[in-house]
């Protein structure tokens, strides 16, 4: 939890990785624990709790900028600048444990480009691409 809290700038309640599994210069497993408590299960939906696909989507984002962490990005914030390619596969529920995997396909002149796939017991629930740039913590 070190590392996550160190490498992001959210926190609870809008910190969506729980634990690295695995980190590489270009890649992330990730997990994330959806707990029955979670603030967003009490209105969506109280009768049928479903993980809302945008804090789906938020989960991989976090990851993602997990990736772009280090001492010369230590003042810089990721920021999600584009999203594209969404396809959600299955539906995530209390007591699931969400593995995101995310990968940098791509670097240039300040966006940095990913491919995410999260996946519950191994089947795919969400896929998506997206794009994010640092920006300075000072402006």
């Amino acid at each position: 939890m070190e590392e996550i809290l160190k490498g992001l700038k959210q926190r609870p309640p809008f910190l969506f990785v729980d634990e690295i599994v695995e980190k590489g210069p270009n890649h992330i497993h990730t997990r994330k624990y959806v707990k029955a408590d979670e603030y967003y299960f009490r209105g969506h939906f109280p009768e049928n709790p479903i993980m809302p696909g945008v804090l789906l989507q938020e989960c991989a984002f976090q990851s993602g900028s997990l990736i772009l962490v280090d001492e010369k990005n230590e003042n810089k914030t990721g920021v999600v600048s584009r999203v594209s390619d969404v396809k959600f596969r299955s539906l995530v529920r209390p007591g699931d444990i969400v593995d995101i995997k995310v990968e940098l396909k791509n670097h240039l002149s300040g966006a940095y480009f990913f491919e995410a796939r999260l996946f519950v017991e191994n089947k795919r629930v969400c896929q998506l691409n997206f794009t994010c740039n640092l920006v300075d913590n000072n402006v």
